[in-house]
Order: structure tokens, then sequence, then C-alpha cells
């Protein structure tokens, strides 16, 4: 009786110890895998029991698990000690879940490049599945290639072009990634940046570069050269005259030749203008204050009328210089005036070094209330101002080999063609 009473008492310890030793729900088990078939996978649990993974607790989204084969060791979360049948309810989802997003910080800080899959598209961007985790892709993060350019920044456009995009693959980098806000932001710029590290070595600030406009913006044009470069010709570098709009003087497809005038990081900017004598040099050769000139009007604005003197010298008749009369707006003067028309004027200041001219129309008198070699100043003054914007938006342009983006595709892509 005793004897049986004792044998009694250790099944009941043993009994106790195993289930001790069960992990409990929630915990983490680590085992290798049994059996994989049926849309089930089978795991020994360090020979304490049977663990069984079914269904969405599959976790096949994820390339860590998609793959599974009987001997493979996994990493699971216990749903269940026990199910109808007696085995151990696993899920893969959760633990794996928690693996996907420690590799994302692993990624973010090592640099790693990823494959990224296009699932969707936005107005701001794209959403790339990477594993089993959905990131977004800021459009001014797309490699140039990619970029959406779309003359005026057309947001429904930017958007057709981001469309097609979906079902294709890109090569990324993690930029900020964060569990708790479930937020994902990746690259594809970055892996272009350092693609191009190495091929901008063997580049320097003075050389000449051949190449072809590939894009026209109302700050400027894009010229690719070399080896998959692309760089920047600032509006005011491409000819020393001031122009409304790069197409004025260009066209996408032409051959150009152009100077290298800096480089950062992935930055080139360029200089069409730098590779020709500035005419204003010589200037006061050609022209001197008092001279009454023939000039053509290529350009009306608000403050005054831009004229043309020859191909390379153009001048300012402030409003104040064209009538004596009050002018009181833009619309006023265009029925005064018309592009194209030729007209004479008298030449009322030379600045060579500031490349300014300021001219009178012949037979107006010299105004009182606006002197000539005042206001022109302070109109040509708005004019650099506004030179300076486009040069901020330079900054935020798509081809990031000549400046790197950080904002929306329709502030990044105005007026691009």
């Amino acid at each position: 009786m005793s004897t049986k009473n004792g044998e009694t008492g250790q099944f009941a310890e043993l009994l106790q110890d195993f289930f001790a030793k069960l992990p409990k729900v929630g915990e983490m088990v680590t085992g290798k895998i049994i059996s994989v078939d049926n849309g089930a996978v089978r795991i020994d649990v360090s020979g304490l029991v049977t663990g069984v993974v079914r269904s969405k607790e599959l976790f096949s989204e994820s390339k860590e698990y998609a793959d599974l084969k009987p001997g493979d060791e996994v990493t699971a979360t216990v749903v269940e000690q026990e199910n109808e049948n007696g085995e151990m309810e696993l899920s893969f989802r959760i633990a794996g879940y928690q693996r996907v997003w420690d590799n994302l910080i692993k990624y973010r800080d090592d640099g790693i490049t990823l494959d990224g899959k296009i699932v969707s598209a936005n107005k701001g961007g794209l959403m790339v599945k990477i594993d089993a985790v959905n990131g977004f892709l800021p459009v001014s993060q797309l490699a140039p290639e990619h970029y959406p350019r779309v003359p005026g920044g057309d947001k429904n456009r930017i958007l057709e072009q981001l469309q097609d995009m979906i079902g294709t693959s890109l090569q990324v980098k993690v930029l900020d990634v964060d569990q708790r806000q479930e937020k994902l932001i990746v690259s594809e710029k970055a892996v272009w940046e350092d693609d191009q590290k190495a091929v901008l070595e063997s580049y320097a600030i003075g050389n000449v570069v051949e190449g072809e406009i590939s894009a026209l913006t109302n700050f400027g044009a894009f010229m690719k050269f070399g080896n998959g470069l692309e760089g920047l010709i600032h509006i005011s570098e491409i000819v020393w005259q001031r122009i409304d709009h790069p197409k004025d003087v260009l066209k996408v497809g032409q051959k150009v030749k152009a100077q290298i005038i800096d480089l950062n990081k992935s930055k080139i900017y360029l200089s069409m203008k730098r590779l020709i004598d500035d005419p204003w040099k010589s200037v006061k050769d050609k022209f001197t204050v008092g001279q009454v000139v023939k000039g053509e009007i290529h350009k009306i604005e608000p403050f005054g009328l831009m004229v043309k003197l020859d191909d390379d010298i153009h001048g300012l008749a402030h409003v104040s210089e064209v009538s004596d009369k009050p002018v009181h707006d833009v619309l006023e003067l265009r029925e005064m005036f018309k592009i194209g028309e030729e007209r004479e004027f008298e030449i009322i200041n030379i600045e060579a070094a500031e490349h300014r001219l300021g001219l009178r129309l012949k037979g107006v008198s010299a105004s009182a209330v606006a002197p000539a070699d005042k206001k022109p100043r302070v109109e040509e003054k708005k004019e650099k101002e506004t030179s300076g914007d486009a040069e901020e938006t330079s900054e935020e342009a798509p081809a990031d080999a000549a400046v790197p983006a950080e904002t929306e595709a329709t502030d990044e892509g105005d007026n691009k063609e």
C-alpha cells in the first residue's frame, strides 16, 4: 500500500514539475519543426510538448517564415497551452512581428540596403512593403530616375506617375523606424547617393563636363553627364542675360557643356555661362551714360520695361522713366508698350559689376520722384530676392544628384518639363 502511495506521489511530483516547465500563455518558445503540411507547422517544444502554428498565425507574409521546413529552428509565442487536439497552440505572428521591427532598427543603424515592393501610392509618395511591414517612401526620397517630372507640378499627374510604379520593387534604406507608432520611413535616394560617391570622387570643382539637358524647371535646367550623374544649372548660371525661363534658351535633349562650380555630397551645381566671357566686362566700351540707343522691349513688368540693347546687354527702364505722367499699374504699361516693339532710350546709368544698365524713354524728363539711379535698384533687388527664392526651391528639386529633396512632390516638381 505504501509502495503504491509512493508511486502516486512521485507521479504527482513529475506532473507538477511538467506543468511548472510548460511555457505559459504569452511566453516565447524556441523549438525545431517536426512537420509542415496542410497549412499547419508542428514544432517540438523542448521535448515537453508538440506545438502547432495554424492559419493566420503562420505569419507567411514575413520572408523569415515563408519557406519553413522540418529541422528548422523557430521562435513562436504561446497562444494556448492545450488545444482540442492536446497540442500547444502557437503563433509566429506575435514573435515574428517583434523580430521584424528589431531587424528594421538594425538595418537603419547598419545602413543596410533592402528590397521593397510598392503596394500603393498617394500624392505624397509610395507605400512600400519591407518584409511584413508597410513603410512610407516620400516623393522627395525617390532617386532621380523615378522622380515624377510634371510640368506645373500638377498633383493629379504626379499621382498617376506614382501609381504606375505599383507592383514594382525598389532598393531602399531605412531612414526612420518607430515600432510604437508603427512608423517606417524609407529612402531610395539614400541608396542612389551611396552609389554616386565613388563616381563623384573623379570630379572636382572647375572641371568642364559635357552632357544632355534632361529637364527644365522655372529655377533652372538639369543636365545628365558621365555615368548616370545629374547636376543643376541654376537659371542665373545659364547665360549672362536675365531670362524668364530656361526654355527660352535651352530644350530637353540639347547637348551642352558646363563647368562644375560646387560639389556637396551628392549635389552637383553647374554653370554654362562661366565658360564664356562676361559681356558686361566690356559694356562701357559699347555704351556710355547719356547715349541714346535703340532697344527692343522683351518684357513688361509692374516695375518697368526690360529692354534688349543687343544679344548680350539688357537694360531696365523703370516705370518712372517711361512717361512724364504717373503709370498706375502694369495693365496701363502694357497699353503703352508692346513686347517686341523697338523704341529709343537714353542710358542714365551703367553698373557693370552689378550687371545693371538704367534707361529712360527718349523725350521723358528726369523724374524727381523716383531717381533712375535708386528706384530701379530696389526693383532689381526684388528680382534678385525672387532668384534667391528659386535657388531655395532648387534645394528641394527632384534631381537629387544636383539637389536632394525633402518636400512633397508638388513643391519639388513645380514647372518641371
